[in-house]
């Protein structure tokens, strides 16, 4: 077996060659062990959520399974958001929690979240002792019998605890704002709407009718031209787009811009540096954040930190420092005061209690941030690290930073899951940010051709 985890839990085609059922009731015994004193005074209890995808029916009751075969007790709570299941850890105290989701992946595909007590992600001790008990087998053995086996329950009413706790974090009513949202025909389809309608907004709502398959199809934070063509046929101030698990959000302006990650958590910084919730006046972000984000950052006198990419990352950072806030270019934004990890419907009602208070337009925010262009090619090599750090390729790079200078720069970055090596270059022009990518491309693959 190769490596389980990725950077955000198991993921892969469900029932295919790795996303089993076996696979999923392993992982869940093995995390039960691994998560849980094992001198606990009381039965470990398991929070297990999922998105609408089909197959999260069958990953669901082999999670169920494994989990309560190791003597846990668990708490179904259905279809619900990522952050949902994360919030609901916390809230009920249990020893961890399993989410059923492949995020913005197709339907096919499915994948299996863990969060330890207090709703938090797992970091990659955790990860790999998990993994190493799944492939020595230790998870399958000496198993509670008669007493000691696990209950199952239903929560039924987790959604409302999570609505009543989301609109309750923002510091004033959405009133007057016409919003599309776009739901991916995933987990934020009940939830996000009605959050944001009980804060205030006026809502229309769209892929928002899952049916297990239809899930990100054509639709959602990856597929935006369908909120943008409803916001203008709606006359709406604002449109967002959540992704299956609804812990992204992105947005678009009354006239159809697309604002990203970068730009809305430039608004939310300046908006908390007002209000003296902003810690240290610090932003956290990953490496693959525009250099436009920085700049706007640095003009505001609120400094920048940088993550590897992954909201488990930031979320680390954040942690570490005692921060904020923090976030990904794709929409995944944390806010540890109301969340353990990124969470779309949060970060929908904080942009528009944003607007609410400013009178101002999301395009008038956003506006701070002054994007550059930015051109990413993924190079497929035969050996990614020495793709990566071959001296030819090196001097590459060094030669296009002199080039570029502070007005742009260059991000090298093997894929950790896929023979690739990421070229991602910013400039001051599109054309000049190809050119420059394309010439460090060339040099990666002369230095580890792919394998025929």
């Amino acid at each position: 077996m190769g490596r389980l985890f990725g950077t955000d839990g198991v993921r892969g085609l469900a029932n295919g060659d790795l996303l089993t059922p076996e696979l999923a009731l392993s992982v869940a015994v093995a995390a039960a062990r691994v998560l849980v004193e094992t001198d606990s005074s009381h039965p470990p209890l398991a929070i297990v959520g999922r998105d609408p995808r089909a197959s999260g029916e069958m990953l669901e009751a082999a999670v169920v399974a494994g989990l309560t075969s190791a003597g846990a007790n668990v708490v179904r709570v259905g279809v619900l958001p990522t952050p949902a299941v994360a919030y609901l850890v916390g809230q009920t105290r249990a020893d961890l929690g399993v989410m059923l989701s492949a995020s913005h992946n197709p339907m096919p595909d499915n994948g299996i979240k863990l969060f330890a007590a207090g709703g938090t992600k797992l970091p990659d001790e955790l990860e790999e002792r998990i993994e190493k008990a799944v492939e020595d087998g230790h998870g399958l053995v000496g198993r509670p019998i008669g007493a000691g086996i696990g209950r199952v329950n239903d929560l039924l009413d987790g959604a409302e605890h999570y609505i009543r706790h989301l609109v309750e974090s923002i510091p004033n009513r959405l009133d007057g704002i016409k919003v599309v949202v776009d739901c991916a025909n995933g987990a934020a389809s009940e939830v996000g709407p009605v959050a944001y309608k009980e804060a205030g907004a006026e809502v229309i709502a769209i892929h928002a009718d899952p049916d297990g398959l239809n899930i990100n199809e054509e639709c959602g934070s990856t597929h935006l031209d369908k909120v943008i063509e409803a916001v203008l046929r709606e006359g709406a101030d604002l449109g967002l787009a959540h992704d299956g698990d609804a812990d992204r959000c992105l947005a678009v302006t009354a006239s159809g811009q697309v604002v990203d990650g970068d730009q809305i958590m430039a608004i939310l910084a300046l908006a908390m540096r007002d209000a003296g919730t902003l810690t240290g006046d610090t932003l956290v972000a990953t490496v693959m954040s525009n250099l436009g984000l920085r700049i706007a950052m640095k003009q505001s006198g609120i400094r920048l930190l940088e993550t590897k990419v992954g909201d488990r990352y930031v979320l680390e950072e954040l942690q570490n420092g005692d921060l904020a806030l923090g976030g990904e270019q794709s929409g995944h934004i944390v806010m540890p005061a109301f969340a353990t990890t990124g969470d779309g419907v949060l970060t929908g009602l904080h942009l528009m209690a944003q607007i609410a208070a400013s009178g101002k337009s999301l395009a008038d925010l956003a506006a701070v941030v002054h994007k550059l262009p930015q051109v990413l090619i993924n190079v497929r090599v035969g050996d990614r690290d020495a793709g990566a750090a071959a001296p030819t390729v090196q001097a590459a790079v060094a030669l296009a930073e002199n080039e570029l200078g502070e007005t742009g720069r260059v991000l090298l970055r093997p894929s950790g899951t896929e023979l690739l090596v990421r070229v991602m270059v910013e400039a001051a022009t599109e054309e000049q940010a190809r050119a420059v990518a394309e010439r460090i491309a060339d040099e990666v693959r002369s230095a580890s051709p792919p394998s025929s």
